[in-house]
């Protein structure tokens, strides 16, 4: 059974990057009727926080990627790497090193100054501690490192960037646990990887390096090695790495600024991996066509104007009724009154077509629940005749409907011979604060008589 996993480290938000990892593992165990695991990387005690736990989960159920065991906590699994560590230390394969941070930085500073690569030496390796009389000090906890092949070859198949080989004399002997006993991060992700039953490690690629040293560990354990996907890096328009200047914040910002979670699914789901022509898919067709062979080799480009474009082809599709139940809440947070204002379900079905996000629907909805300041500059000599003829014959009108109002504001403009901005655009600052919207007709019709007189009837008595 196809076994992924979703690993995120809580030092902070779900960004976009991860939630098209997480994306990713999510659709390729669902496709193939596997299990998603969710683990916590919580051994970087200085910067995760329980805060940060909380938005990854809330950002991974926002957008709909469910998993089926876990969430792990890696601290909660310090007797395991210590039990694993110790295996590995008796059979030759790990050994305890006591070198000081000074030790390290004094033996790199004689490597650059040779001319070589920075890298720990295997001064106590047991043969070459003993051979060089280097005896354990009392005062210091000892870290335990992974006992790297001398000679020969490592390599693995990656399923997107092919066969990956690195020569053993390139890597080190890396530390599996620090002085604190907790794991470093490629020691814990291979007995958590083992541990779990992980088939497939889809990853990204900043992570190609990380993979060698692992692949010995998994060797050393006598452990099957999972298949690893490294999926491409994620850069801004200008070829960057993506940052919060290109707009890549928390997953949980674009819920907040009103974005639906199908459009940005759909979006992260296009950042990498393509599949024909399509722009718009339902996450049913997206598990139906997703694989990893067509998942790309160059770094994806993140767009928020196309995000934004897709987005509102979306929220037009979304039912009015769904739309109004997400908008109400945005309406009321911002000091709008929906009771005794027109329907939102109506209001809704008037505004989507030009919002590109529920925010912005909900800041063009708060014209019919918020009263709008006076404006008073819009009532000049010119126009107030025409004003008020609009308001008297607004009283009169038999139907409160959008073609009998403009009915009235087109005698109203031909008696006084004026174009249909002069009149239109007093209208809207008056009734809605606005010198822009949609259709002035259907507008007013759903602002309501009484609303647009009493308002008419104050500016003009002003």
């Amino acid at each position: 059974m196809v076994r992924t996993r979703f690993a995120p480290s809580p030092t902070g938000y779900l960004h976009i990057g991860g939630a098209r990892t997480a994306l990713f593992s999510w659709a390729y165990a669902r496709k193939h009727g596997g299990k998603v695991i969710l683990r916590i990387e919580d051994t970087d005690l200085e910067r995760s926080t329980e805060a940060s736990v909380q938005v990854i989960l809330d950002a991974m159920r926002w957008l709909g990627l469910d998993w089926d065991e876990g969430p792990f906590f890696q601290m909660q699994r310090l007797a395991r790497y210590r039990e694993v560590a110790e295996k590995l230390i008796a059979q030759g394969k790990a050994y305890r090193c006591w070198a000081s941070k000074e030790d390290l930085d004094a033996m790199r500073e004689r490597q650059r100054a040779r001319g070589e690569k920075p890298r720990y030496d295997g001064r106590w390796r047991p043969e070459r501690a003993k051979a060089a009389g280097l005896v354990p000090p009392a005062d210091r906890a000892p870290v335990v490192r992974f006992r790297n092949p001398d000679g020969g070859d490592v390599g693995f198949h990656d399923l997107v960037k092919g066969a990956i080989t690195v020569a053993n004399a390139e890597l080190d002997d890396l530390v599996l646990l620090r002085a604190d006993g907790v794991p470093t991060y490629n020691f814990g992700v291979v007995v958590d990887d083992l541990d779990m039953n992980i088939t497939h490690v889809i990853r990204g690629d900043d992570h190609v390096n990380n993979t060698p040293r692992q692949v010995n560990i998994f060797h050393a354990l006598g452990a099957p090695i999972p298949e690893f996907a490294h999926v491409p890096m994620i850069l801004g328009a200008d070829g960057e790495r993506l940052s919060k200047r290109h707009g890549a914040v928390s997953v949980m910002q674009y819920q907040e600024d009103g974005y639906l979670p199908e459009a940005l699914v759909n979006y992260l789901a296009r950042l990498g991996w393509s599949h024909g022509d399509e722009e718009m898919f339902t996450v049913g067709q997206f598990l139906q066509w997703f694989d990893l062979a067509h998942i790309s080799r160059p770094a994806a480009q993140f767009n928020p104007e196309k995000l934004r474009w897709l987005n509102h082809r979306y929220l037009r599709q979304r039912a009015d009724a769904d739309l109004a139940k997400l908008v109400a809440p945005r309406i009321e947070r911002a000091g709008g009154k929906l009771a005794g204002g027109p329907e939102l379900l109506a209001v809704v079905a008037l505004l989507k077509e030009r919002s590109e996000t529920l925010a912005v629907l909900a800041a063009e909805a708060m014209m019919f629940y918020a009263e709008p300041g006076v404006a008073r500059e819009a009532v000049t000599a010119e126009v107030r005749p025409a004003l008020a003829e609009v308001t008297a014959a607004f009283s009169a009108l038999g139907e409160w409907r959008a073609e009998a109002i403009m009915g009235v504001i087109q005698a109203v403009i031909d008696k006084h011979k004026l174009k249909l901005p002069k009149l239109a655009m007093p209208l809207r600052m008056i009734v809605f604060g606005r010198t822009q919207t949609p259709n002035l007709g259907p507008m007013l019709a759903l602002a309501g008589r009484k609303r647009v007189l009493d308002r008419l009837q104050a500016h003009l008595s002003a």
